[in-house]
């Protein structure tokens, strides 16, 4: 009798094992084609992804979006932003950031890729009343269309606060600033001092900035390395304000040899209702020597007790089906 009850324990260890391996899982990358510079948000009841066409400079004139309702299957949205519907822009469509207020989605862009203040370009807003678009200028120029503090107008992100303020955090070559955005999305509203952009650089930032919120503190991240090398990377302090200031703690994402490289420009979300969190990223193929030859990829973002954020383990797996409830 006991042998039969061991007999049956074991069969039915072993039936649970092969129903949790049978679980479909998202597998990286996410979808075909070269994406970079994702950004992951939640929109009407959906997972949503807004990714940087990842190609040469003068091919780069649009913006595609994909959605999910369980970060397995994904629907691809495309143009849903067209240079041809943003008149000072030409070229070098990149990093969008998205947000929904008041019934209306704001896409916020890099484009032309500026050297100079002397240039057209910087960073646009797009308005739509789907976050599949159609998307139009919303300003008919730049928000940001030039240097502050040293930093090119690229790679923005906006956030919002518990307060629900709206934070406007960008920059490249090195410098990162932080302001805030009037409600309408014209334009910024002067910190107490006077002014606009507030420099909230911290050690070994070079782009694709991104803050969330958890606990109480404020986790500042940004991308470290070249992006065309296998050094891309990402790292991240934490403060108690998002106007920091901010002390580097460390890197969280960076290559694996045995996987992938030049892994980095992220963006992170917690599933609605649970505890779990997910990273969105782009890496390379091992033996892609092509700058441009990007993939988005998403890993589970686990945490210490402390709060601190464990290294990201790169796989090629990705993460398990999660059902968007309604």
């Amino acid at each position: 009798m006991h042998k039969i009850l061991l007999i049956w324990t074991l069969l039915a260890c072993m039936s649970c094992a092969m129903v949790r391996s049978a679980e479909p899982s998202s597998g990286n990358p996410l979808f075909p084609g070269w994406y970079a510079d994702p950004e992951v948000r939640i929109f009407e009841n959906q997972y949503w992804i807004f990714p940087t066409y990842s190609d040469k400079y003068n091919k780069q004139v649009f913006l595609d979006a994909f959605s999910s309702s369980d970060l397995v299957t994904w629907t691809k949205h495309a143009h849903i932003l067209d240079t041809a519907s943003v008149k000072w822009a030409r070229r070098a469509v990149w990093a969008p950031s998205i947000v929904e207020n008041k019934g209306k989605y704001y896409l916020f862009f890099g484009a032309n890729d500026i050297q100079s203040d002397a240039e057209t370009g910087g960073i646009g807003v797009a308005v739509s009343d789907h976050p599949e678009g159609p998307f139009r200028d919303y300003l008919g120029k730049p928000l940001v269309d030039r240097f502050h503090n040293g930093a090119q107008p690229i790679d923005q992100y906006v956030f919002q606060s518990p307060d629900g303020a709206f934070y406007f955090i960008y920059g490249g070559w090195g410098h990162c600033n932080i302001a805030r955005l009037k409600e309408d999305f014209t334009g910024f509203i002067p910190f107490e001092d006077g002014t606009i952009f507030r420099e909230i650089t911290p050690q070994g930032y070079v782009e694709g900035s991104f803050m969330f919120y958890r606990n109480g503190k404020y986790y500042f991240m940004w991308s470290e390395g070249g992006w065309t090398g296998p050094d891309y990377s990402v790292a991240y302090a934490v403060a108690d304000s998002p106007l920091g200031p901010f002390h580097r703690e460390g890197k969280i994402l960076q290559q694996d040899p045995k996987v992938a490289t030049g892994a980095g420009h992220h963006s992170v979300i917690c599933s609605p209702g649970t505890n779990q969190w997910y990273i969105v990223y782009h890496r390379r193929p091992l033996g892609e020597t092509d700058g441009n030859a990007r993939q988005v990829c998403i890993e589970y973002l686990f945490f210490e007790s402390t709060g601190a954020i464990k290294p990201v383990v790169l796989t090629r797996e990705g993460v398990r089906k999660a059902v968007m409830h309604k």
